[in-house]
């Protein structure tokens, strides 16, 4: 008895050993790898400063070019230097409310940079007002240059902390939050974007395309209430375990329509589906419905049949399948609106089936609700065999008609749309049915998963 007295000491002491060597190589891991993480930060910091550099030296030499090769060239890394510097930026642990309008700044650079590139390859030249735009770019650039200096040379003295730590760690950095880079670019963006100028030009991301107003909401408002039951019925659900809405009439992603959302829970589901419900018209924008679906049984045709008649059902008539993707357990249907027989490729509806029971589980509506409304075809000004001539050489034509897609500026363009294959693979080539230029290639990969356009 009295030899086991003696022993639990001894085992106390080496387990505390133990336990110290443990948690001190915890510690030392721990801190290794937050070393770690501060160091790509870090690395990623100093990339898109050097990126940001490179873009406001290459918009300041397009200011005194005369060359028009020397322009395509310097907008050509303005357009990739811009685009690198957007995706560090949006790595970097700061808030996105604190970058929204320096991230967009960058992406409507590149864009821009891209857009004056397709002005060159057809001919075109920069004008004044063009070049008062790249000064204007320029000017900005060079402000955000000079801010992200003094971040740097702050890094550099300890002056400035990387990221914000978690709300456990604060001690580190006491109370001096404006140590902090998320506060220091909240602050740039508060007193030096503010007069940021509007973008007017040919792009996706321009400003007339950001802020354009969706065409198919229909008239009038709906409430709250109403947009609940209006979501309900669209789901087929009358009495539910519970509703929540998480969105108050404000718009989300890219579609910029302010929508109410709902998160429902049908008696005896346990996952819950959420449905937007746009305040202008009372649409439906999106649902999707997270439920595990089993014992797939249903065929791609049936699926297909049951998507059509959904959208028939909800008003949405004249649609035609484009192309579908198919996933373990479902298949969604991209379907086109055609006015007259002729595909509006803007106005776009996504379908998403179980393949279990064929219940519609996800809509996306936000494109067609953006861009559909009644149009004012114009009339082809070339003739048929005048767009076939300008096809390569080689391209076996299997279907021709007429579509619509959108150009750079998100404008309708008039196309024939040439179905075919060249050296053993699919592609769709539209020529503009009023000038004869060639607007756009897709090429088609087919698999057993569905068909993807690229």
């Amino acid at each position: 008895m009295r030899y086991r007295k003696g022993l639990l000491p001894t085992f106390l002491a080496i387990a505390l050993v133990v336990a110290g060597v443990w948690g001190y190589n915890q510690y030392r891991e721990k801190n290794y790898y937050k070393d770690q993480l501060v160091n790509q930060y870090q690395r990623m910091f100093y990339d898109m400063k050097d990126n940001i550099e490179t873009v406001q030296t290459s918009l300041s030499k397009t200011l005194v070019s005369t060359s028009e090769e020397s322009d395509v060239l310097l907008l050509s890394q303005i357009y990739q230097q811009a685009f690198f510097a957007h995706d560090k930026l949006s790595q970097l642990p700061v808030g996105h409310q604190n970058i929204a309008k320096t991230e967009k700044f960058l992406t409507q650079v590149a864009d821009y940079s891209y857009s004056m590139i397709g002005r060159y390859m057809k001919g075109d030249k920069l004008d004044d007002k063009e070049r008062q735009t790249l000064f204007k770019l320029q000017d900005y650039t060079q402000q955000l240059t000079t801010e992200l200096q003094g971040a740097h040379d702050k890094i550099m003295k300890g002056n400035l902390t990387m990221f914000k730590v978690r709300q456990g760690q604060k001690e580190e950095i006491g109370d001096a939050n404006e140590d902090i880079l998320d506060t220091q670019m909240q602050k740039y963006e508060e007193e030096q974007m503010t007069d940021y100028p509007e973008l007017i030009y040919d792009g996706p991301f321009s400003d007339q395309v950001l802020n354009v107003k969706p065409k198919g909401l229909g008239e009038g408002t709906v409430d709250e209430n109403e947009a609940e039951k209006i979501a309900l019925d669209f789901i087929g659900v009358k009495n539910p375990e519970e509703i929540n809405m998480f969105n108050k009439g404000e718009s989300t992603g890219s579609s910029n329509i302010d929508a109410y959302t709902f998160s429902i829970t049908p008696k005896g589901e346990e996952s819950s589906v959420i449905v937007g419900v746009s305040v202008k018209g009372g649409k439906v924008v999106w649902m999707e419905n997270p439920r595990n679906v089993e014992n797939k049984k249903l065929s791609d045709k049936e699926a297909l049949r049951i998507a059509k008649e959904f959208l028939d059902k909800n008003g949405y008539t004249n649609m035609q399948a484009n192309y579908s993707t198919k996933y373990e357990d479902s298949i969604v249907y991209n379907f086109v609106y055609e006015q007259n027989g002729i595909p509006i490729y803007t106005d776009l509806i996504k379908v998403k089936v179980a393949l279990d029971n064929g219940e519609v589980i996800g809509v996306d509506a936000s494109n067609f609700l953006k861009s559909n409304h009644e149009r004012e075809l114009l009339k082809p000004k070339i003739s048929e065999k005048e767009a076939k001539d300008k096809i390569r050489i080689g391209f076996e034509i299997k279907k021709v008609r007429l579509a619509v897609i959108p150009d750079n500026g998100n404008r309708d363009v008039l196309c024939y749309e040439f179905s075919g294959t060249y050296k053993g693979s699919d592609f769709i080539v539209y020529i503009n049915a009023l000038d004869g230029s060639q607007e756009d290639i897709l090429r088609i990969i087919q698999d057993e998963n569905g068909t993807l356009m690229m």
